[in-house]
This record gives C-alpha cells, structure tokens and sequence, in this order.
C-alpha cells in the first residue's frame, strides 16, 4: 500500500564497529524489498548470521511479496484457487484485520487497487482525471474478504491486497526474532526505516533514532533532523507524505491513500512516528494514522497502553508543531 518512510538511524551506530566496545558487534547490510537493511547485533559466539537471516528474508518474501509472480500473495491476487495461506500471511491477515477493525477502517490491505490507480502500488498507475474511484471503492474493504481454512474468500475476484503498510515492519520483527533465537540480547534491526531493537547499542546504551523533519524531498538531499530518540526494547516506524508523492498540473498527490473515500489524504499531519511492542504493529498504525489525521490517532494511542506516538503537524499559520506521548517525551535526546 505505502512506502513507509526512513528513519535517520545515526551514522555512529554504523561506524563505531571499529570502536572499543565491552562487546563485539556485527554488521550486516544489504537490499531487500526494494529498500536498503541494517543489522547490528552483539556478536559474543563469534559467529556471522547474514547468509541465515538472508535466507530468512527470502523465505518470507515468497509469501508477501507483490513483485514476485508466485508468491503466495501474488496467487491470492490472481485468484489461484490452489494456494494455500503460510503462517507469515495469516499473521499478516488477522493483524491487518485488527488494527482495521480499531482504526475504523483507516488501514485496509484491500486497498491495492487505488493504490495501484494512483500510481503507488505494483501495477501501472491511471491519470488522476481517469481514475474511476467510486467503482475502485466497491473492490475495497476488509468486510469483503474472510480467512476461512487456511483460504481466502473474497466477495468480488477483482478484490487484490496490497500489504506494504505492514509487512515490512513484519519482516523486521523476523528478522528480530531470529536474531533472539540465537541468543542474542543486544541487536537493532532497521529496514527501509522501519526499526526494532533489544538492549543497549556498541556504544554502551540505548539504541539512538532520529525522526526526519517532514520537508518535500522524495531524492532524500535535504534531510533535516526534528529529534533523536534513545529507543528502549521495542519497535518504530514512521509514515509519511514527504518522499513518496507527484506533482501534476502543479497539484500534489501523496502515496496515503484514504480507503473510504479513495484520494489521497489531504489534512494538517505530516509525519506519524509510532513505538510498539512488535514492529508490524508499528508499521500499520503509521500508515492508519496518517489517514485519519491528528485528533482522531491522539485519541487512539491514549486509548491503548502499548502505542506512543510522535506527530509532526501544521498549525494554522503553517509552521511545524509536534504531539508527542508521554513515554517518548522521556525518549527524546537532546
């Protein structure tokens, strides 16, 4: 659905390998999912887990990947009544469901057709005039699919998922977990700016994340910094609309598309950060709350005891402004 956006992880987590640490450390970098990884983790039995999380990495990407034609989503798409739901879809599936139910529909997975209409998604985009959204919309909606036997029914075979809201931050959580099936204590796992961690970083405390400011800039060459937070265990991710977006007839159309009303959003918030337990959580609340904007997300992470919240907004005047929930105002490093 949406390219979530990067967090600015500090330079000197991936420089201080060379550091003195208590600890030795590990770095893993590479591409996968169309987005650049990062992987430190205390390397303590001197061994090197790339090959294996890679391999890990692949085995969930045969399910949730809409770029590969048989994946196991792509067959639900396609409508191959033959396919049979993995464990990474259904966890995806009934978490999406969730988080839809609580959000009121702000999150939807169905939403992959007015994604992919607007330009955003896995197949080719339609001109903003050409758009037919009002039929898009009767292929849209959560109550229009079920998971029953490890199979999908859907309502209408037009009806397509597009899970990029959720299923990378589920990947981090993988990988993560992977990583403490090992033993491991002390790691921090970041992919396309999704990020989770455990334990204090190679310099000896909490791991260090910084939250962009949300200035236009989908070439990422003027990236500024609002605040660094010392991120205790746990996981966060960001959505917002400053990098994935395009301009046409000198108007702007951002990747957050509203699943009820079927346009991109338009509203005074540009930026939602949000901590959790598990990073898929984190992923989709992002993504759900920039579609229902400021007061009703404040409402939302005050409700639940297990989400904050960092909100970057306009005022009226069209300055920034932020919201941030109690837990991370004692998160923020000056």
């Amino acid at each position: 659905m949406i390219q979530k956006i990067k967090l600015l992880i500090l330079a000197s987590l991936f420089l201080v390998a060379c550091q003195p640490s208590q600890k030795e450390y590990q770095f893993n970098e590479g591409f996968m999912w169309g987005t650049i990884y990062h992987i430190i983790y205390d390397n303590t039995n001197g061994k090197d887990l790339h090959e294996e999380i890679k391999a890990k990495m692949n085995e969930f990407d045969h399910s949730l990947s809409t770029y590969k034609p048989n994946s196991i989503i792509s067959r639900i798409n396609n409508n191959d009544s033959t396919v049979i739901l993995d464990h990474y879809f259904e966890t995806v599936f009934k978490r999406s469901l969730e988080i839809s139910e609580i959000t009121n529909g702000a999150f939807d997975m169905t939403i992959a057709p007015l994604v992919n209409a607007w330009g955003f998604g896995f197949k080719n985009k339609l001109e903003p005039e050409d758009i037919p959204v009002d039929s898009l919309l009767e292929i849209v909606g959560f109550q229009k699919v079920k998971l029953l036997n490890h199979k999908i029914i859907k309502d209408d075979s037009r009806i397509m998922f597009d899970p990029s809201a959720i299923a990378k931050g589920y990947g981090v959580d993988i990988v993560a977990e992977f990583l403490e099936s090992k033993g491991i204590s002390n790691y921090m796992v970041e992919i396309g700016g999704e990020i989770r961690v455990k334990g204090l970083s190679n310099k000896n405390r909490l791991w260090r994340v910084g939250i962009d400011q949300p200035i236009d800039d989908p070439e990422v060459k003027n990236r500024k910094i609002q605040d660094i937070l010392s991120l205790p265990n746990g996981a966060m991710a960001t959505s917002g609309n400053y990098r994935q977006f395009y301009i046409k007839n000198g108007k702007k159309y951002a990747h957050t598309i509203d699943p009820k009303l079927g346009y991109p959003v338009q509203h005074s918030l540009l930026s939602a950060s949000v901590i959790a337990p598990d990073c898929m959580t984190a992923d989709a609340y992002a993504t759900a709350f920039m579609v229902m904007g400021l007061e009703k997300s404040i409402l939302i992470v005050e409700a639940d005891p297990n989400l904050e919240a960092y909100f970057i907004y306009t005022d009226t005047d069209g300055k920034y402004q932020t919201y941030s929930s109690s837990k991370i105002k004692m998160m923020i490093t000056k």
